[in-house]
């Protein structure tokens, strides 16, 4: 997969691709990034990347112009390849699983990291295909968000993780959150692994490990909880 950010700030999102299991994905060829500095494409010789927005109103809006240029740039790495063009913000749809199962299906990714109050509205009109939320809360900027989302899709490719049946269990994958997990020691400062766990009787580890996933997502989601039982 190839994954671009377009982005004010490269070295956020250098630190984070070059780290963890996202590096071994770039490593073993999985996915190759590209990080566009949006400050290249502004025009010299002040390099503005943002402006006052028509019509009054308090804060700054990014300029169309550098994100157009940069997108251009990115034209010939996109030509004949399904890809995605996301811009996360707050007044987006709302990121889940089921989205990042979808953004893995396309050979390439374009993230326009927006600040401010964000990006002129023609970006959006124009060259955004996908608008993403990752929670109800605002940030200061759409690298974090960007990263969020490229994590979720990264680690759903084949070969990244060493074993993606452990994905396939994670929370939100069949509307129930993830229960608990226990290793060794047994005994940690009198705190005991639960019983049912050390017993060796798989049916009842695995019915004790539903009913954990089911009363904590009837406690802290109810939204999917109800999901669950029409499911």
């Amino acid at each position: 997969m190839n994954i671009f950010f377009i982005t004010p700030f490269p070295n956020t999102v250098k630190s984070f691709m070059e780290s963890s299991m996202i590096k071994k994905a770039v490593d073993k060829g999985l996915v190759n990034y590209k990080i566009l500095n949006l400050f290249d494409y502004a025009k010299p010789p002040h390099h503005n990347i943002d402006d006052y927005p028509f019509g009054g109103g308090t804060g700054m809006v990014m300029k169309p112009e550098p994100i157009f240029n940069a997108y251009d740039d990115l034209k010939t790495n996109l030509k004949n390849l399904k890809s995605r063009i996301i811009y996360p913000s707050p007044d987006g749809k709302v990121f889940n699983q089921g989205e990042a199962k979808k953004l893995k299906n396309h050979d390439s990714l374009v993230f326009i990291c927006g600040h401010y109050k964000g990006v002129d509205q023609r970006v959006r009109n124009e060259l955004v295909t996908d608008e993403y939320s990752i929670g109800d809360y605002v940030i200061t900027g759409g690298e974090l968000s960007s990263l969020v989302i490229a994590d979720s899709v990264i680690r759903l490719l084949p070969g990244v993780l060493n074993n993606i049946v452990s994905a396939e269990t994670d929370s939100f994958e069949s509307n129930l959150l993830d229960g608990e997990y226990y290793t060794r020691p047994e005994d940690f400062r009198g705190l005991k692994v639960p019983e049912v766990l050390l017993s060796g009787h798989h049916k009842k580890i695995e019915e004790w490990k539903l009913k954990l996933k089911q009363d904590k997502t009837k406690k802290y989601r109810p939204d999917i909880w109800r999901k669950y039982n029409k499911s």
